[in-house]
């Protein structure tokens, strides 16, 4: 029987080419997201080893619990530096003063801002020989002074530096400029996977990082025989306990590679989603395919029952070839992943969170993978169709018509399909009392919309004939006598015409549902955005422990055109278990610039051991208006830092007042930096913009953005579902359009003699290419009609979760997208016919006899 299988893969090689190329799709983004991920982990740890080459132990200060970054003085010194050279066993002593730094494009722009861990500052610590072996200088000489910088190469060429060019960048508060005289290489993955660095003279880091004649770290490497974790106990017991301690470079580098993988497995799951989808909508390309070659071939596997063929070895040559056809498309697949592999990079870096760059890493995991999921999901596609194989008796060789479907099977699976989807229907249904996306939630929703979809799949073929009569209205109405054939073809075999929508129905459910989604979620964001901000400017630091100095909100104040000014302290707050977000704010002018809506209390009311807070944040922390509170704002906890306060308002959610409301000289003195700020709300005259940038020095460390440009970044949030949309639409759209050519091909193999016979009778090739595109066309309606109902009814029902988080949200249609889906996928059916359709024009009356 292997011998049958292997002459039937053959005979029959172009109409399973399609089972193999949709196959390959989802074998591709497998191994493609595998090897990326075992690749890109490679290059970090690969950066990672250069970093700790040579290094046996580091010696990094610890602070207080809860100190502001301005109570933080390292106890590292040059006289703790030679107190740890001298120990037996170590070879050297490096000590080093490193921080963080923004820097300016010789444009103006931030460099990659975004990129909060690659932002890297360094002191220049020459050794004995005067160089210091960590950044090897390419270019120019090293800084010398407070007034000059040296850049990595990567980050001068990418800002457009040169030697002698005067680079703008920002540590905290006021902007520096000083000017370039050496470019430096760097092993640091932070730089060389898209951060920037610079380079200052010893004293002027000390002076930025530190404090004078301070390190934030000493690296010690040891003497041949050395062990290493020894060497760190001896080095900790040297040092104050509660102010230094001494960590192994190996336990350094594995801390790190935690996140290191970590990171790599978040990139890995967008293509493993896609996988997932493209191969189970082209699971159903392949059980359509199998079912109409053993349709086809009935007569020959009833000959080879009469001949002495078991049941057993009937469904085992149909495995066989499935085996087969799943071992081709596994390789090929794989060798398409190595492509994918290589365009992951460039794809999901950005320019502010680049990809280290390294050779691609193949290990037996992707190999194994892609074997496993190529020939598993081909043959457990096939075994249905193998089973029904199995059933035909050797009189079946003496028939000439294929047996209609058994009346009371399509009644037992009416009944099935119906349940499954009222069970989905009500699942979905249940949550219309939900207030919020708990976890709870969220898994009956996706199991819902899942159980949905499922019954969908076992009703459509009871469903197609009804759907298609009322397609064909249309089709038969503007295309005469060729578009009531075509409705007519699509009635002969309604399971045919399911099994080849279904794939095109499951991606257009999928992406009507996560457009309509993204579009509400969008135009929430954008509501709740304007709805909480009166201010015509925001200016404001990318994190909490960046500040506005005090001079610059002088400055912006002054600008003619500005009305109000509000200075705004963030910071993170801590009441019991929960944990949030604190605006510190001036209860005079904050309703100036803030639209707040509280349902109780007032932000009047604010001030020392006063708060007002968010809807959410009270109902998670169970507290409202006259409660009195344990809170502690900033970082840490401690009994320094937990305060009693007095809940004096609640406000409807806000993103720009966040989840707590304090008064600013409370939260002053208690934030990460000590009497900063780190927003400024201004109102004002349009067209301020240019001279709000040049009141801050046109710092790289503030985000300068009107009324407008803030609600647009807020929408943004929900914007990277488009990626996702559009992946998911295209694959379907693929896989849908391979289906669509296996079935119409075969449709029009098996129909030769009656195309023979309507070309005999008067039907030109004109007529017969129309008939076959209009019943493409046909089917590609029933599934995208069935794909639209699903989609927006689980949309419907799954974006009332959000309600909720969001009050703005309301169910909004995204009409264009939604056109754009319903194109496309009629689109895929008139494309999808186009090889059939000449195919079966090109047949002679004679011809078409003779091959039949």
């Amino acid at each position: 029987m292997l011998r049958t299988a292997l002459r039937n893969v053959l005979a029959h090689k172009a109409r399973l080419i399609m089972t193999v190329l949709a196959v390959c799709l989802g074998v591709a983004f497998i191994s493609g997201s595998l090897v990326f991920a075992d690749s890109t982990t490679a290059a970090y740890r690969a950066s990672m080893a250069r970093d700790y080459a040579g290094i046996a132990v580091t010696v990094d200060p610890k602070y207080p619990v809860g100190a502001a970054s301005d109570e933080r003085t390292s106890v590292l010194d040059d006289a703790l530096a030679a107190r740890l050279a001298a120990v037996p066993g170590v070879a050297a002593a490096r000590p080093a003063v490193d921080g963080s730094v923004t820097l300016a494009a010789k444009d103006g722009s931030p460099m990659r801002a975004g990129n909060a861990m690659g932002r890297l500052a360094a002191g220049y610590v020459p050794g004995p020989d005067g160089k210091d072996s960590r950044y090897p200088l390419t270019a120019g000489r090293a800084p010398r002074d407070g007034g000059e910088v040296a850049l990595d190469r990567g980050t001068a060429e990418a800002g457009g530096y040169a030697l002698g060019d005067t680079v703008s960048l920002a540590v905290d508060g006021p902007v520096l400029k000083l000017r370039l005289v050496g470019t430096v290489s760097t092993a640091d993955t932070r730089v060389t996977s898209g951060g920037t660095l610079a380079v200052f003279d010893k004293a002027t880091a000390q002076q930025l990082f530190a404090a004078p004649g301070r390190y934030t770290g000493i690296d010690l490497s040891a003497r041949p025989g050395t062990d290493r974790f020894d060497l760190a106990r001896r080095i900790g017991a040297l040092l104050p306990a509660d102010r230094a301690e001494a960590t192994t470079a190996t336990a350094k580098a594995d801390q790190q590679s935690v996140f290191i993988g970590t990171k790599t497995r978040s990139y890995s799951r967008l293509p493993l989603l896609f996988a997932v989808v493209s191969l189970f909508i082209g699971s159903f390309l392949i059980i359509n395919t199998f079912t109409m070659l053993i349709t086809r071939r009935t007569r020959e596997i009833a000959l080879l029952r009469a001949i002495g063929a078991t049941r057993r070895q009937v469904v085992r040559s149909v495995l066989a070839e499935a085996a087969l056809v799943g071992l081709a498309a596994s390789v090929i697949g794989f060798g398409l992943g190595l492509g994918v592999a290589s365009a992951l990079p460039g794809l999901l870096g950005t320019g502010e969170d680049l990809l280290p760059s390294g050779p691609l890493v193949i290990g037996p995991a992707p190999v194994a993978a892609s074997l496993a999921v190529g020939v598993g999901v081909t043959v457990l596609a096939a075994w249905l169709p193998s089973r029904r194989a199995a059933r035909i008796a050797p009189v079946e060789a003496m028939r000439t018509a294929e047996q209609p479907p058994s009346t009371t099977l399509s009644r037992i699976r009416g009944a099935i399909g119906a349940a499954v989807v009222l069970l989905g229907a009500g699942l979905l249904l249940s949550l219309g009392g939900a207030k919020d996306a708990s976890d709870e939630n969220l898994r009956t929703a996706m199991f819902g919309c899942g159980v949905l979809v499922t019954g969908l799949i076992v009703l459509a073929p009871l469903l197609a004939g009804p759907v298609v009569r009322l397609i064909g209205r249309a089709t038969g109405r503007f295309g005469g006598v060729a578009g009531g054939l075509a409705r007519d073809n699509a009635l002969r075999d309604p399971r045919r015409t399911a099994a080849t929508a279904v794939a095109l129905m499951i991606s257009t459910a999928l992406v009507t549902g996560l457009a309509v989604i993204e579009h509400s979620s969008s135009r929430a964001l954008d509501s709740q955005a304007a709805a909480g901000l009166s201010a015509d400017y925001v200016i404001g630091t990318r994190n909490t422990t960046s500040t506005v100095d005090a001079a610059a909100v002088r400055r912006i104040a002054a600008v003619p055109g500005v009305r109000t000014a509000s200075a705004v302290a963030d910071s993170s707050v801590s009441v019991g278990a929960g944990a949030g977000q604190v605006s510190g704010v001036d209860p005079k002018s904050v309703e100036a610039v803030m639209k707040l809506r509280f349902t109780s209390g007032s932000a009047k009311d604010l001030g020392p051991g006063r708060i007002a807070v968010s809807a959410t944040f009270a109902r998670e922390n169970r507290i409202g208006t006259g409660d009195r509170v344990r809170a502690a704002i900033g970082p840490g906890a401690g009994e320094d830092r937990d305060r009693s306060y007095t809940v004096v308002g609640v406000y409807q959610d806000n993103p720009t007042a966040q989840d707590v409301l304090a008064d600013r000289g409370e939260v002053q003195q208690h934030g990460y930096v000590r009497d900063s700020v780190q927003r400024v709300l201004v109102s004002g005259s349009a067209g301020l913009g240019g001279q709000l940038r040049a009141a801050v020095d046109n710092s790289p460390l503030l985000k300068v953005q009107s009324r407008a440009q803030l609600v647009r970044e807020q929408a943004g949030v929900a914007g990277g579902l488009i990626t996702l949309v559009f992946g998911l639409l295209a694959i379907g759209v693929v896989i849908s359009a391979l289906g669509m050519v296996n079935t119409l091909a075969m449709s029009v193999a098996e129909r030769t003699r009656e195309i023979g016979v309507l070309r005999a009778i008067g039907m030109d090739r004109a007529g017969v290419r129309s008939m076959i595109r209009l019943e493409s066309l046909t089917v590609a309606a029933y599934g995208t009609l069935l794909g639209l109902a699903g989609g927006l009814f689980g949309a419907w029902k799954v974006s009332g979760l959000a309600n909720g988080a969001i009050p703005q949200y309301s169910f909004s249609l995204p009409w264009g997208t939604l056109a754009l889906v319903v194109l496309l996928s009629l689109g895929v059916g008139v494309a999808a016919a186009a090889l059939p359709a000449r195919r079966a024009a090109s047949l002679t009356p004679m011809h078409a006899v003779a091959e039949a």
